[in-house]
């Protein structure tokens, strides 16, 4: 994942936090992040860490709707974050980087370089953020547990362009991201084990069928 601040020097960097007026919060494994702000309108950038925006179901059930990693980005106009229905979650300590939306759009940041730099890496990072929706998008649109990891086993491995690739998170996340039972989730892993299509060893899972 590219940075926003590539391209950017240290004091390139430090002017634009001056020209926006960030905010830089830091929360702790499980702890909801900006409970207290998250309808206001704002974007936020993952410094470090990682966490997720999971909307929590009436039945308890807990789905994840985006997995927020270090120069992830998020916010009110382009993440679900302004409903009771969701929450954002650090699963381990997090750092997070606040700007409030009208200083971003403020016409007279375009003067500075440094500035239209930044900008241009979020557009970047907003047009990968919106690729990765449409994957998660086919994912759900599978009926069948085996089609869904499939189909994410088929999106991991177009990336690396490897027989291979690491989980990015737990597989109770997995299963979590899938919108799928983890109990049958982790029937379904063993299946594709027993029948050679996957090995996995920790968090690495190597496609036998590629």
């Amino acid at each position: 994942m590219s940075s926003p601040f590539d391209n950017l020097s240290k004091s390139q960097i430090t002017k634009l936090y001056d020209l926006l007026g960030v905010h830089i919060y830091k929360f702790n494994k499980n702890q909801e992040i900006l409970p207290t702000i998250k309808n206001e309108n704002i974007l936020c950038i993952v410094l470090d860490g990682y966490a997720q925006i999971v909307n929590i179901e009436y039945n308890g059930n807990t789905i994840v709707m985006e997995s927020l990693f270090e120069n992830n980005i998020f916010g009110t106009n382009i993440s679900i974050t302004n409903s009771e229905d969701y929450q954002i979650i650090a699963k381990q300590d997090t750092q997070v980087l606040v700007i409030d939306y009208d200083n971003l759009i403020n016409p007279s940041n375009l003067k500075h370089s440094y500035f239209n730099i930044f900008l241009r890496n979020l557009f970047d990072i907003i047009n990968i953020k919106f690729k990765e929706k449409n994957e998660r998008i086919k994912i759900l649109e599978k009926k069948q547990i085996r089609e869904k990891l499939l189909e994410y086993f088929e999106q991991e491995h177009k990336k690396s362009r490897l027989n291979y690739f690491y989980l990015p998170f737990t597989f109770r996340d997995l299963a979590d991201f899938l919108a799928i039972n983890r109990s049958a989730m982790f029937r379904e892993l063993r299946h594709l084990k027993d029948e050679r299509f996957i090995e996995i060893n920790d968090r690495k899972i190597t496609l036998l069928y590629k």
